[in-house]
């Protein structure tokens, strides 16, 4: 590991579209939303269909060219790179939505599903389907959404259904935008621009084949992609999402340190102390990022010859997932205080990177050690 080198996030994405991303990163703070312009770099490069299958005209990227991709389009912009993450996650689900359902839904060119793990709602099983009530919270690009995706507690004559191991039924659904109501309720410090709004669904009508179920073997798309488990995935593209923040604001912290070591009031001393402490902050995440794309890459080559990944290589991609945030939280507050009031200033590209991070990392799936 210590004679492997890490290529720098900027390696991985087209210099012209982190220029038009990152010029309109304050504009999008103050729209609370996606610019326009981030939109148009996010269709032309297809990253809403990152993971969306073949045969539907998605990318159905690999693993760890996605990882890869995710980290650097977080680099560029935290509040882009949130959105394409948990966006193009979304589009994973193509691989288990009914085939009628899916071609449908991705013949649209602006294709992109937002929506909500969490079951907040209810699905009343009827004689052509189900009826839907609910609400749930965080639906990050809900507002550029074409459709919406979320988790439900299945009934039955009102009587909870349970599955095979005896635990309370909870499958997944996809509705049209239009059918979806959207509530404002994202005001929080960072991550403005993802829009991760709140949404609700009353007494809805919807068809059997539009509820779907994520595991392996209820695939109907079958590729490597497809049988990766659910939750590794996500912990990896969430883990390079604060990554790729955090080297943006140790490059930020680099322009800063230069300048304050024009200051003559600042002694050798302290000029060689933030040399050293950017220096070993880098090598640090370098470390972490080393063992992380390598767990990655190791259980993705283990799927290619078997559909069941052994288990310790998918317990490496968990731990190193969550200790890749957690120390890149880490590392970026050890140089905060020695950015000085440009740091704290929320007008300021360097303040935006530690707000979105600080808001990024308080995802519940990389809270607690696997």
């Amino acid at each position: 590991m210590e004679n492997t080198i890490i290529p720098h996030p900027s390696a991985f994405i087209d210099a012209e579209d982190v220029n038009i991303i990152r010029s309109t990163a304050a504009a999008a703070e103050q729209m609370e939303m996606l610019h326009p312009q981030q939109l148009a770099v996010i269709y032309r490069q297809k990253w809403f269909r990152l993971l969306v299958p073949g045969v539907y005209s998605g990318c159905q990227i690999t693993l760890p060219n996605l990882v890869r991709l995710q980290e650097a389009i977080s680099w560029t912009d935290g509040s882009t790179g949130w959105v394409v993450t948990l966006c193009s996650g979304a589009g994973w689900f193509g691989g288990f939505i009914h085939p009628d359902i899916a071609a449908e839904v991705f013949s649209h060119d602006t294709v992109c599903l937002a929506g909500s793990g969490a079951a907040f709602g209810t699905a009343e099983v009827t004689a052509t389907g189900y009826t839907v009530n609910g609400s749930w919270k965080y639906a990050s690009g809900a507002h550029h959404a074409t459709h919406i995706t979320a988790n439900c507690i299945i009934k039955k004559d009102g009587v909870r259904v349970l599955d095979d191991d005896g635990q309370q039924l909870i499958l997944p659904f996809i509705f049209d935008k239009k059918d979806v109501n959207i509530l404002p309720a994202w005001k929080y410090t960072g991550m403005i621009a993802t829009a991760s709004d709140a949404f609700e669904v009353k007494e809805l009508a919807v068809a059997a084949n539009r509820q779907f179920k994520i595991a392996p073997s209820a695939a109907v798309v079958n590729a490597p992609l497809y049988l990766y488990p659910f939750l590794q995935l996500a912990e990896a593209t969430l883990a390079v999402n604060i990554s790729g923040i955090a080297i943006h604001f140790m490059d930020l912290c680099e322009d800063i340190f230069r300048e304050k070591a024009k200051q003559p009031r600042l002694t050798d001393a302290q000029r060689i102390f933030l040399d050293d402490e950017l220096s070993n902050a880098k090598k640090e995440m370098d470390q972490f990022r080393v063992a992380f794309f390598e767990a990655v890459d190791q259980s993705w080559a283990s799927i290619q010859n078997n559909p069941v990944i052994p288990h310790e290589e998918l317990y490496k991609v968990s731990t190193t997932s969550h200790q890749l945030a957690k120390h890149a939280r880490k590392i970026v507050d050890v140089l905060y205080p020695l950015c000085g009031l440009a740091a704290a200033s929320p007008d300021t590209e360097i303040n935006r990177a530690w707000r979105d991070l600080h808001t990024a990392s308080q995802h519940a799936l990389l809270t607690f050690a696997p």
